[in-house]
């Protein structure tokens, strides 16, 4: 009899243990009714500890922290994705996403999509992210795409894909590129042939604004060696004209002073005279030995 009854206990715990299920830490669950007229979705969230799942219910799992995927081109696989341009050339490209999920909308986000995570993640999510690549892409020349507006164009497809899924409850952090893009080798060939001859008309530009500035600077420089010189002559020229003043002032004096002498002879040979003329004079002259002025 015990021996019955501790199978029996056995057998319970077996029995309750396998119907057990657990949510672990960083997920939330929820259950599924799979017969009967509660068939559906719970509408419960269920947080982290352990639940009893019976045979007629499946216990889902949802993670609560960010999820991460790139979808990209291997020697084993591809899952890259594939956009034509404006010109309708195919460019192939790897792209990954990051999202999370609201816990409170879990119940809301099973219902819309009836899968996991991992199969919302591969099917619905990259197929908005190629239907918004292909559109927004469709609009645009491959030499944008390749260049100045590739950060544009994933940003684009990053606001389409976060409003479809923001109303569900899953939250798109982020679309981005993996890598290069992979275009046509005919296509990659001109366009790197017009970046080199671009780069180098503008090392030209740059060679000529050089060589102008260095001119500019010569003749700045000449310029200023001339006005040098200029000012150099001008001061000797003011030099001389003042030596020359100088020495003609002198001349001027001294001549003043030589006049001056002259009439100081003058006036002592005038007041020393006594009036009689000389006796020694030359027949028939007159002219006294003073001068009467």
């Amino acid at each position: 009899m015990k021996k019955f009854l501790g199978l029996m206990f056995l057998s319970l715990v077996t029995l309750f243990t396998m119907g057990c299920d657990k949510v672990p830490a960083g997920h939330v669950g929820v259950k599924v009714y799979l017969l009967g007229g509660a068939k559906g979705v719970d509408q419960e969230t269920l947080g982290v500890g352990r639940y009893w799942i019976g045979w007629n219910e499946e216990l889902f799992l949802f993670p609560t922290f960010a999820q991460n995927s790139v979808w990209k081109r291997t020697d084993n696989y591809d899952e890259s994705l594939t956009f034509g341009t404006r010109e309708g050339l195919s460019v192939g490209a790897d792209i990954g996403i990051t999202y999370s999920i609201q816990p409170d909308k879990v119940p809301l986000v099973f219902q819309k999509y009836r899968k996991g995570v991992e199969e919302i993640t591969d099917i619905y999510l990259r197929n908005m992210v190629r239907d918004a690549l292909v559109k927004v892409a469709s609009n645009k020349e491959i030499e944008t795409v390749y260049g100045t507006g590739k950060t544009e164009l994933i940003a684009e497809v990053e606001e389409i894909v976060r409003a479809q899924v923001k109303d569900v409850g899953i939250i798109v952090e982020r679309v981005y590129w993996v890598g290069d893009l992979r275009l046509p080798q005919a296509i990659t060939s001109s366009i790197n042939a017009k970046i080199q001859a671009t780069q180098i008309s503008m090392q030209r530009e740059n060679e000529i604004k050089t060589a102008q500035a260095q001119a500019m600077i010569e003749v700045a420089k000449a310029k200023g060696e001339a006005d040098a010189q200029l000012e150099k002559a001008r001061a000797e020229s003011e030099s001389i004209k003042m030596k020359g003043d100088a020495e003609a002032s002198a001349i001027r004096s001294k001549a003043n002073a030589l006049a001056q002498n002259a009439n100081l002879v003058e006036l002592i040979r005038s007041e020393r005279w006594d009036g009689k003329l000389p006796t020694s004079m030359v027949p028939g002259s007159s002219v006294p030995f003073i001068n009467i002025k």
